[in-house]
């Protein structure tokens, strides 16, 4: 992928002396919607690093081999068609192996002012449940506290962390692997809203349209893509916690969780010629498509299962890709707007303001959904305000876990509609004579 980007001028190649400490993230800062990067001298590491690659919609379908229009049915499609991975040998992400110091082997950038650390930011989180044997991919941070210790900082209700729990129970820590630089439709699929048990490698195998590569760890029996850049193997302590003190979250400032808990490692493997992938976290592109392309197919897939007539959803950037929800409903009958509100209120607890559109507005055009807002929408009667709901404990403004949301419906009434309402256009003929024109102009 970053030689297609490098094809199309979408790639910017770094040889100047990068320096980890806040340097690193502030090129990926500058650049995070614009350019891929890849820096290939980083201070005190021989590893290159590379970030910003899936920061739009564009390159998030460049990676998955389909048009944007069509990213939200493929992903959906994945989940319903997955594919079991192929356990190969002689991996290229097992060419070298490392014993020691594991941690300190990588340029692990420390990315803003008033962090306490430096983070891998873009690990995959590869563990086995406990009690089940099933598998499960997601995304975690990972704060470098020694050349073999890391605070891991999971949300308590997601399936790690769960599992984690369950390991501690029996008296015993998790294992789990690390994953960087993992094709991009295997780290889409790990950001999947799945359920419990579901396994997101099946997922990436149907995103791929081929079976996951995948090999058996050095140190436990944990399969991982057999052609990643690098794999750190190691444990959780559930039982351990560690303070972590400020760290970034995706709306840009600042939170204070406390404490996370205890990761130590003891094995890396990786490809002779690996690179270093980086997330940019906070306010920034990658961090924001990263969460609000899975999230926007998985509440499409739950709304679904009650509202036949849902079209495409949308998770934008104006809500850091987590808050803010626009629903697309064909013909929508009466009622049905608040209906898939409060069903996407229901489903994750992140999401705090929901526009409900015709199927003739874009859900990804903001310019678009706000305009449907402006004529369509009635405040009086078209607004649905709800205190007290559920947040996550990312959400800036919750008190004791609590917070109001809002929902706007901008659909049209049939009882609104006067003369002149319809959008003032050309006709289509005229339009479709003219697209020849233009044609006939770009290929002189």
């Amino acid at each position: 992928m970053l030689a297609q980007l490098a094809a199309q001028d979408d790639l910017l190649v770094v040889d100047e002396e990068i320096d980890p400490v806040f340097d690193l993230s502030a090129l990926l800062s500058l650049t995070h919607d614009t350019m891929a990067v890849q820096a290939n001298r980083l201070k005190g590491s021989d590893m290159p690093a590379f970030g910003n690659l899936l920061s739009d919609r564009e390159r998030i379908g460049m990676a998955l081999g389909v048009e944007p229009a069509k990213i939200q049915d493929t992903l959906l499609g994945s989940v319903k068609r997955p594919i079991p991975p192929v356990v190969v040998e002689n991996a290229p992400v097992q060419q070298l192996d490392f014993a020691d110091g594991v941690l300190a082997r990588l340029p692990v950038p420390t990315f803003f002012a008033r962090e306490t650390g430096p983070y891998i930011s873009a690990g995959m989180m590869v563990a086995v449940d406990p009690e089940t044997g099933l598998g499960n991919a997601s995304y975690a941070r990972l704060k470098i506290l020694a050349p073999n210790e890391a605070l891991i900082g999971i949300a308590p209700n997601h399936h790690l962390a769960i599992m984690a729990r369950k390991a501690a129970v029996m008296g015993k820590p998790l294992p789990f692997a690390v994953v960087l630089g993992a094709h991009p439709a295997i780290q889409l699929a790990a950001c999947l809203y799945l359920g419990l048990g579901d396994d997101e490698m099946h997922c990436a195998g149907a995103l791929l349209g081929e079976p996951v590569r995948v090999t058996k760890c050095l140190t436990n029996d944990i399969l991982v893509p057999a052609d990643a850049e690098i794999v750190l193997e190691g444990f959780i302590h559930a039982d351990k916690p560690v303070e972590e003190g400020y760290v970034s979250e995706y709306h840009g400032m600042y939170e204070d969780y406390g404490v996370g808990v205890l990761a130590t490692f003891h094995r890396m493997t990786r490809r002779s010629d690996a690179m270093f992938q980086v997330i940019e976290p906070g306010y920034h592109a990658e961090h924001i498509y990263l969460g609000a392309i899975p999230i926007a197919a998985s509440l499409r897939a739950q709304l679904a299962r009650s509202i036949l007539n849902v079209g495409e959803v949308a998770v934008t950037a104006s809500g850091s890709g987590r808050n803010n929800v626009v629903v697309q409903l064909h013909n929508p009958r009466p009622g049905q707007a608040r209906r898939a509100m409060a069903i996407c209120w229901g489903a994750v607890s992140i999401i705090k303001n929901i526009t409900i559109v015709d199927s003739d507005v874009d859900p990804w055009d903001t310019e678009a959904v706000e305009l449907a807002k402006s004529t369509r929408m009635r405040a009086e009667r078209d607004v649905l305000i709800v205190a007290d709901l559920p947040a996550d404990r990312s959400e800036p403004q919750e008190a004791g876990g609590m917070v109001a949301k809002i929902g706007y419906d901008a659909t049209i009434r049939q009882a609104d509609r006067k003369e002149g309402f319809d959008k003032a256009l050309p006709p289509e003929a005229s339009y479709e004579r003219m697209r020849g024109v233009l044609a006939r102009a770009k290929g002189r």
